[in-house]
């Protein structure tokens, strides 16, 4: 098993030459900058690794601005790193190499509504919420939901997922074409708005996921999907995490089309209820929800009661008013900062890992024991309907000994997961932080593939370096 990536990643950075900052602030004024705080603020996300920050940020505002960025980039091999909303876990924002950091978050325009055709096309800086809110008088969504009020370009660049994901799939399911600036500042479309292609390589699988490391999303068009008839979110208490897990295995096994089905252990029920006044029982415990018709909802409930009852679960709650389940959600949303907040101070280590559905239980019951018996505090997570968790070690910032025990945690969970033929990482990315996970889990003759398609679309490796793999 390779080391994950060290605590403090090697930062190395290529100056941006005075050359190429003077032509950036001719063309972008104001929205070129070099202070200190909005480089720092650039240089930072939701990972454990400390600031790294950017020589420079500029904020763009349209596919034109991008190109013109990246192309004297190009000319001057300097790294170019998109930002989104910051809310990466993985260290994929961090100026590693120095460079400029592209900020798309201006880049919030509905390009073109298709309800018709049940898609849509958004700039990369149009965040899930916003997507949502703007297309609501049409009768459909987008399902995709990872938690945070990401920008759907970064999330199409992790290839992100959560809460719906069981039902409707990722982003790699729900993305049908992109607009994209490579390393040498060209334009690109991929895909069509049509929902098959056989025409020539997959090149929107290939950006979805590359985290920013082959070019920049600019434009993303995206699956819509009908709002359900009818909605109900129910939460049930169990005895065990081992329970409340073994009732998510037994319901996928039967086909139940639920739509999203979250488990949070009593610590993270603990940390919500303080945050967000609940009054939630202390105990392990699935938030489910169900679409459908009345009566298909009403029958998956049924089925799904049926089920929590043979594994001990009780005290089943509904939720049918939007304001209920809002509120439900959005404390399951709050979960990571409300896990945060119960040790002021500290950073978090979070594990992404997925397996296989029948062996969720397995490497769950192992890892709690694990982390209990270490003396870290901890919560769990988990988008468990798709056998993805998230086990998050609080540790004190700058704590070494803390760090050290929680990188060692980590890397024992994602021993179990690939053994039992699971990965490192459902939704969050590689980034920095699951470098060598990425190592152990592909193995050195797909990596070293990976690493032929980087060169060969990005010969100088300007685009966010240092990220995924090395070079």
């Amino acid at each position: 098993m390779n080391a994950p990536h060290d605590f403090s990643p090697r930062v190395d950075p290529r100056p941006v030459p005075a050359a190429m900052l003077q032509a950036l602030r001719a063309r972008f004024g104001e929205r070129c900058s070099t202070a200190q705080a909005v480089r720092e603020q650039h240089g930072r996300d939701e990972s454990p690794f400390p600031v790294t920050p950017p020589e420079v940020v500029v904020f763009c505002e349209s596919t034109e601005d991008v190109a013109a960025v990246v192309a004297l980039a190009h000319e001057h091999a300097v790294p170019v790193i998109p930002y989104g909303t910051g809310s990466s876990l993985e260290g994929h924002l961090l100026a590693v190499q120095g460079g400029v950091s592209v900020d798309v978050s201006r880049m919030t325009q509905i390009v073109r509504l298709n309800p018709e055709d049940l898609t849509v096309t958004v700039q990369a800086g149009v965040t899930r919420e916003q997507v949502n809110r703007e297309i609501r008088d049409t009768g459909l969504f987008f399902p995709i939901d990872p938690g945070a009020n990401a920008s759907l370009g970064g999330m199409a660049a992790t290839r992100a997922s959560g809460t719906n994901a069981v039902r409707y799939g990722t982003m790699r399911e729900n993305v049908l074409g992109l607009t994209v600036v490579t390393a040498s500042g060209e334009v690109v479309r991929t895909g069509t708005r049509a929902k098959k292609s056989s025409a020539g390589y997959d090149l929107t699988r290939l950006f979805v996921g590359s985290e920013g490391t082959l070019g920049v999303i600019t434009e993303v068009t995206l699956k819509l999907y009908p709002l359900p008839e009818a909605v109900s979110a129910a939460i049930c208490h169990f005895p065990s995490v081992q329970a409340a897990v073994e009732t998510t295995i037994q319901v996928i096994q039967m086909g139940v089309p639920i739509a999203r089905c979250e488990l949070l252990d009593a610590n993270a029920v603990r940390a919500v209820n303080a945050q967000s006044k609940l009054g939630l029982r202390e105990a392990p415990m699935l938030l489910m929800e169900f679409h459908g018709s009345q009566a298909g909802v009403k029958e998956q409930a049924q089925t799904v009661e049926a089920i929590a009852g043979e594994h001990g679960g009780e005290g089943f709650e509904w939720a049918s008013s939007p304001e209920e389940r809002t509120r439900l959600w959005t404390a399951r949303h709050k979960a990571y900062f409300a896990g945060m907040s119960t040790n002021p101070g500290c950073r978090t280590v979070t594990t992404d890992t997925c397996v296989p559905i029948s062996r969720l239980a397995e490497i769950i019951d192992i890892s709690v024991q694990e982390a209990a018996a270490s003396g870290l505090p901890h919560y769990i997570v988990g988008h468990v309907g798709d056998g993805n968790f998230h086990l998050a070690y609080l540790v004190k910032e700058g704590d070494d000994a803390q760090r050290a025990t929680a990188e060692r945690l980590s890397m024992q969970m994602v021993q179990r997961a690939i053994a039992l033929e699971g990965t490192c990482t459902g939704e969050h990315g590689i980034g920095l932080h699951k470098m060598g996970f990425l190592l152990d889990e592909a193995g050195a003759g797909a990596v070293d593939l990976m690493r032929q398609v980087k060169r060969a679309l990005d010969p100088r490796n300007i685009m966010n370096p240092g990220k995924i793999f090395e070079l």
